[in-house]
């Protein structure tokens, strides 16, 4: 027969135990709340999106993708211009930032000396914080009339004479352009991309690296069959953060992409995005025009979510190759 301490001891176990038990559920129906949360908002604006665009759609058809006509005054709506647009400035973001990127990080990991890591590294941590309406302004007033002065000219001059590839290299020397937005975004996805490769290249193990340069490997062999191995899915993960940073980025490419709703095949001819596209005619827009400018916005969700699924295929594919070869 228990006494009644002992009878008491067994009773606060057996509060405390379910308490316990009903402090964990309510922690795994909020982490689960949470993460339903997540979903639900990301359908959610991709119904919204979808309803309102559906009038632009039934009303073009699929020739809304294809077309290359964009008059507001007539009600004609084609999204082939800020689509490509869209994707020409990314593209030329990302080869130019990814290998800038990449020498930041290797520089800050393996060759600085400790002495100028961390100033270096705070230099790359501000440069994310700058909003973007800064770097719009900058590349305007500043980047784009240099660059049309004293650097445009000289590739018009050398590359614009290339056969085949020359006819990208061509238009008006004013300084708004595809070209010189893609070069705007090539700067502002710099620090993230550059934040995360030296991040992941500074958790490979010192032994992996030490034991490489014992073996009398040079600073880039050790960096190409070391390092990269190690921290590919780190690295790509940085490239699609500046990626989807570059594809959605919207007031700095505003102010320096030109705002042109034409097609033509010279980078340095005035241009225009999705995410420029809205936000300079949304203001105005009614009707058909608002639910074009919508359907611009879903499809730029889609172009980002598709970027995003073939990056992550891609990964896997090189995680099993690389698996395959260790085996």
């Amino acid at each position: 027969m228990a006494t009644p301490e002992e009878q008491l001891i067994l009773h606060r176990q057996l509060q405390a135990k379910s308490s316990g038990v009903l402090l964990d559920r309510i922690f795994k129906g909020s982490a689960f709340s949470f993460a339903a949360l997540v979903l639900i908002v990301l359908f959610g604006i991709m119904l919204m999106l979808f309803k309102e665009a559906w009038p632009t759609f039934a009303h073009f058809g699929f020739g809304f993708f294809a077309s290359a006509e964009w008059d507001a005054v007539n009600n004609k709506y084609g999204a082939i211009i800020p689509i490509i647009g869209t994707l020409v400035t990314s593209l030329i973001a990302v080869v130019i930032g990814v290998p800038v990127s990449f020498g930041i990080a290797i520089f800050i990991t393996l060759m600085a000396p400790n002495w100028m890591k961390r100033p270096v590294g705070i230099a790359i941590e501000l440069l994310a914080a700058v909003p973007s309406i800064i770097y719009g302004m900058w590349g305007l007033f500043y980047f784009a009339p240099w660059f049309a002065n004293s650097v445009q000219p000289i590739m018009t001059d050398t590359l614009g004479e290339l056969p085949v590839l020359g006819q990208f290299f061509q238009g008006p020397p004013i300084g708004v352009s595809i070209f010189t937005a893609g070069v705007v975004l090539a700067i502002m996805i710099i620090p993230f991309i550059a934040s995360v490769m030296r991040d992941m290249f500074e958790i490979v193990p010192t032994t992996l690296k030490e034991s490489a340069y014992a073996m009398g490997s040079t600073t880039w062999e050790v960096v190409w069959k070391v390092i990269l191995p190690y921290t590919k899915a780190g690295v790509v993960g940085g490239i699609i953060l500046g990626l989807g940073r570059a594809m959605g980025e919207t007031m700095a490419v505003a102010f320096v992409v030109g705002n042109s709703l034409e097609l033509n095949t010279g980078l340095f001819y005035p241009g225009a995005t999705i995410a420029s596209t809205m936000a300079n005619e949304f203001n105005e827009a009614s009707g058909l025009h608002m639910s074009s400018l919508i359907a611009l916005g879903l499809i730029l969700f889609i172009i980002t979510f598709l970027v995003l699924s073939i990056a992550k295929w891609f990964l896997m594919i090189l995680e099993r190759a690389h698996q395959g070869t260790s085996t």
